[in-house]
């Protein structure tokens, strides 16, 4: 799926290939997208936020045309920051705003600790921090996010299931976490997830993504709790979202951040699918 008046590219980043799409002109603006979506997710917002911003939008490393490495380590949070802080620099900027929901809302707050000079203002969306998702499992939050140890797994256990129907799979991703409907979806992003993730490839590297999170992120974020996140965040999640259920999820953040504000959206998990305008709107007051 094209982002309209963008250009794509894929730049080779350390043996790496990422697949970006990237228009506008203005301050730069990275947009990074979550599990299990590509950049298509930002196809309606990033033509409005071009219009102020060079917009950057790639597909995380394991994700949609991006390269899928077999190693798990090459998952972590970490190494999926620094290949977003490469790519920026290939495009001539050595600091950036950056949003992100789940994964990519993950892979932003990395880079925000580990490259803070990089980094002008971040937003995430509907996550908590890893470490305090993990360090004390609740069983409504393991119902709920029951997928982060399916997928975690060793290989090839949920590749196999997965791959047997990853429509039906992915959609009931979709559908969780908050709760809607397949129709809540706009029908080409959609078209452009099942591209993606029909791709046994792919299937591997969202695994793999999982896997690191619970081998390397966890103690990646252990060894950091008493860092913060030091510019301008803005702390979006879903009103009706698995996590706005579980947390307080902006008391979740304040402590990560010196510089913190917090906002909802109407919906679930998913709410920049189903609620563009209003996360359009969000990020604009925000980012502007």
């Amino acid at each position: 799926m094209t982002i309209e008046g963008f250009d794509d590219h894929l730049v080779t980043l350390d043996g790496i290939q990422i697949a970006c799409s990237r228009g506008g002109s203005g301050p730069p603006l990275l947009l990074l997208h979550g599990f299990p979506q590509t950049r298509a997710l930002w196809a309606y917002m990033a033509p409005a936020l071009a219009q102020t911003h060079e917009v950057i939008c790639p597909d995380l490393r394991g994700y949609g045309e991006s390269a899928k490495p077999r190693d798990v380590a090459a998952y972590s949070f970490r190494r999926m920051a620094q290949d977003q802080t490469a790519l920026m620099r290939h495009f001539g900027h050595d600091r950036f705003a950056v949003a992100g929901h789940d994964r990519g809302g993950r892979v932003a707050h990395r880079m925000a600790l580990d490259a803070p000079g990089a980094v002008t203002r971040l937003c995430v969306m509907d996550i908590v921090p890893t470490h305090t998702l993990l360090a004390d499992l609740r069983r409504d939050v393991a119902r709920a996010y029951y997928h982060w140890f399916f997928l975690a797994q060793p290989e090839p256990f949920p590749e196999t299931m997965i791959g047997h129907d990853a429509d039906a799979f992915y959609h009931a991703c979709l559908l969780g976490w908050g709760g809607a409907q397949l129709s809540d979806f706009d029908a080409a992003q959609l078209d452009a997830y099942r591209a993606a993730w029909r791709d046994p490839d792919t299937i591997r590297g969202m695994c793999n993504d999982y896997r690191a999170a619970l081998s390397h992120d966890f103690d990646d974020d252990a060894a950091d709790l008493d860092r913060k996140v030091t510019c301008p965040t803005l702390v979006l999640y879903g009103a009706q979202g698995a996590m706005a259920r579980a947390y307080d999820v902006p008391a979740c953040w304040r402590e990560k951040c010196t510089d913190m504000q917090a906002g909802s959206i109407p919906g679930g998990h998913f709410f920049p699918d189903t609620a563009p305008t209003q996360t359009l709107d969000a990020l604009r007051a925000f980012f502007d």
